[in-house]
């Protein structure tokens, strides 16, 4: 059995961090090649996801170097899930299993063995789980850890405390092509992939260099991504709402009724305003939510390509590109 591993690295201006994050990864990979875990054909894939620094250049020169890396260049800025994606799906013809995991270092390379343990006792998927949060702000965890709930009882599964650092089979990369969705929440997409699946806990770093791509608008927005984009729950509070908001108008109408046989039509002012205030917050909300959906779904129609790959160097199929 051939036990090729692809790893997958998507990059946006990690120029800082890139030669350190190569460095460990070439150690950590001749370490499983030399255990017979791996085969000598596994790679490390850089994605460059339309970089503005010397972020593909290094890649470049990385390739050149050395066979054992590769690099991947997206013809602009698709965005992180979408860059992570096109890795996935350029490896998946060369690669038996194929790992995903950040640039800046924050995720624990060590954990790379017990994945690939894990897969080759069987399991398809194995998710990175960090086993606590000690290096998070007090908001960060509070946000973090409330939004994994939140997409629960969204109706969203997920795997709690795991981001995109995980190991996938040829076969789960497989059954990830199917997904031909323009929206794209990996986290979110993986577990309806189903097959066996394990994890592996870990603690994570801070980051070796650089700054964090992820600004607090950008994490907000990719958490909205995650509801709308796997879960309909939202409207469906809407429609609650609706028949909520409509007994307490039919009370309302009891009560002004009432107030106007007892000759006291001057009463109920303050509630009037409130009633006016509230349905129009909440009209304005719901036509929020919806407008986001139909967004979506004019977004899917159009089945406009979520990546182009301008180059892919990989010396394994320099005669395939």
């Amino acid at each position: 059995m051939n036990n090729s591993l692809y790893i997958v690295v998507p990059c946006y201006n990690e120029e800082e961090v890139l030669t350190e994050t190569a460095r460990r990864l070439k150690e950590k990979m001749d370490n499983l090649i030399k255990a017979g875990k791996i085969t000598e054909a596994s790679r490390v894939v850089f994605v460059n996801d339309g970089s503005k620094d010397n972020t593909w250049e290094i890649i470049s020169a990385l390739h050149e170097r050395d066979a054992l890396f590769g690099g991947i260049n997206l013809s602009r800025n698709r965005g992180h899930q979408n860059a992570l994606m096109a890795g996935l799906m350029t490896v998946k013809k060369y690669a038996d299993m194929a790992i995903s995991m950040d640039a800046d270092l924050q995720d624990d390379i060590n954990a790379v063995d017990g994945m690939v343990d894990k897969y080759l006792d069987g399991c398809d998927i194995v998710y990175g789980v960090r086993s606590r949060r000690v290096g998070d702000t007090f908001f960060k965890r509070v946000t973090a850890e409330g939004y994994y709930r939140l997409m629960q009882l969204m109706g969203v599964e997920t795997i709690f405390n795991h981001a995109d650092y995980r190991l996938m089979s040829k076969r789960a990369l497989e059954g990830l092509a199917q997904f031909k969705e323009a929206n794209l929440y990996l986290r979110g997409i993986v577990p309806m992939i189903g097959y066996k699946s394990d994890y592996v806990f870990y603690e994570r770093r801070e980051r070796y260099a650089g700054e964090s791509k992820y600004s607090l608008m950008k994490m907000v927005s990719f958490a909205l991504e995650g509801i709308t984009s796997l879960s309909i729950r939202p409207i469906r509070i809407i429609s609650c709402l609706g028949i909520a908001i409509f007994l307490v108008s039919i009370i309302m109408l009891i009560y002004t009724l009432v107030v106007y046989y007892s000759g006291h039509t001057i009463a109920g002012w303050s509630s009037l305003v409130i009633s006016v205030w509230t349905l129009g917050g909440l009209l304005m909300l719901s036509i929020g939510v919806v407008g986001e959906y139909i967004g979506k779904i004019y977004l899917e129609t159009k089945e406009r390509p979520r990546y182009i790959v301008e180059e892919f160097l990989n010396k394994e199929s320099e005669n395939e590109k």
